[in-house]
């Protein structure tokens, strides 16, 4: 422990470094606090001052010796991070550099910790990762570039080069309820997978006579997509519970059918039991018409289980509408099917002046077996059935 005196000394000479750095003396403020450390101060301030000190005299490595010091006693010090990244950029390795002043970047205190000389340093490590970024992309483009010209990129392959250089993030599923593991990440699937696509796409009109007489009654059958369980918090993150931009038809309901809808749409039912759909429990299957109103937005969501994915028959599409899973965007085409992962992110647009209507079900992920398809029915039976079981 500290004696008294040599507590004093240090305090002492860590104010005269202070000193000295203020007043541009790189040096001497080094050497003051090196007797400070050598005395016993060995705490994140001091090897921060030190750090300060020799990258003011150039001295890169004893400055990234400290500022690495100085961030181990105290991780999440923007000022360290800066220190490690300036040396970093110094010595021309400028990789790193860049992660160091995004690392300090995300180091950010909260406004109330916020002084005034760090946030002008915090904003310059903004604009080096902005510039670093820039001068990497120039480096690889120039670097690829007669390769790209002798061989054009696959659209993975472009996926791939945008997302090392920033202009794309990685989409990873995030199922709300329930996660199959070892599943590909396709955010859409090939309709030519699924050989009863072109039956369903040839009742396009029939489908539509259906939906359009509903549309022309006098009272609107449409409720709100998102509605919320009373038996279940509702985080509503997407902001449409109850809201009827985002309406609902539904034909099929949580496994079950809905007799009146489907009184009225015959045809529509005729073609949906061709299809085959995905029956487990009292979650599925979920057949409706979707709705969305003209100026409305569907904000990005993630769906509530990975084994399923959420076909669209479009049928009521004018210009102006949009839909984008992960990276990937799309114009819904009348009469053409798509499917599509609603675990990924996604969201939807309507910026015309008329309703956008899509016929929307779901059916199994292929990759599945039968045995897992029955093995995820069972699964959610058992939930099922502990949820509606009386209290011991």
């Amino acid at each position: 422990m500290l004696t008294q005196a040599q507590q004093t000394q240090i305090t002492t000479l860590i104010r005269s470094g202070i000193a000295a750095l203020q007043n541009d003396r790189p040096a001497e403020a080094r050497d003051a606090i090196q007797k400070a450390i050598r005395l016993g101060a060995d705490n994140a301030p001091t090897w921060l001052g030190m750090g300060m000190a020799c990258l003011a005299m150039k001295d890169y490595d004893a400055a990234e010796k400290a500022a690495e010091t100085s961030l181990e006693r105290e991780p999440r010090n923007p000022r360290a991070a800066l220190i490690k990244a300036d040396c970093l950029l110094a010595k021309g390795d400028k990789r790193s550099a860049a992660a160091y002043y995004g690392a300090a970047v995300r180091m950010r205190p909260t406004p109330e910790h916020m002084t005034p000389d760090l946030e002008p340093e915090l904003a310059r490590a903004e604009t080096m990762v902005k510039d670093l970024a820039q001068q990497f992309e120039a480096h690889i483009n120039d670097r690829l570039q007669p390769h790209l010209d002798a061989a054009p990129p696959s659209a993975r392959g472009q996926l791939a080069l945008d997302i090392l250089m920033g202009r794309q993030k990685v989409y990873r599923p995030e199922p709300h309820q329930f996660f199959f593991p070892d599943l590909p990440i396709r955010n859409f699937y090939d309709e030519a997978e699924f050989d009863w696509v072109p039956a369903l796409e040839a009742k396009t009109d029939a489908i539509r006579a259906e939906l359009q007489a509903l549309l022309s009654g006098s009272d609107d059958q449409f409720g709100a997509y998102v509605t919320g369980e009373a038996d279940r918090p509702h985080y509503d993150s997407h902001g449409m519970k109850g809201n009827t931009d985002w309406g609902a038809y539904y034909l099929w309901y949580n496994g079950e059918a809905v007799a009146d809808n489907q009184a009225r749409c015959p045809e529509t039912v005729a073609a949906m039991e061709a299809v085959p759909l995905l029956f487990s429990g009292r979650r599925s299957p979920n057949v409706l018409f979707s709705r969305l109103k003209p100026g409305a937005r569907i904000p990005p969501h993630t769906g509530m289980v990975n084994t399923r994915l959420i076909c669209h028959l479009p049928l009521i599409v004018p210009d102006g509408c949009g839909f984008r899973v992960g990276h990937e965007t799309r114009e819904w085409q009348e009469g053409k099917v798509w499917m599509f992962d609603d675990t990924i992110e996604h969201e939807a647009w309507n910026t015309s002046d008329q309703e956008r209507v899509i016929l929307l079900f779901e059916v199994w992920k292929p990759e599945l077996s039968d045995e897992e398809r029955q093995l995820v029915t069972e699964i959610f039976a058992s939930v099922d059935s502990y949820e509606s079981a009386p209290s011991a």
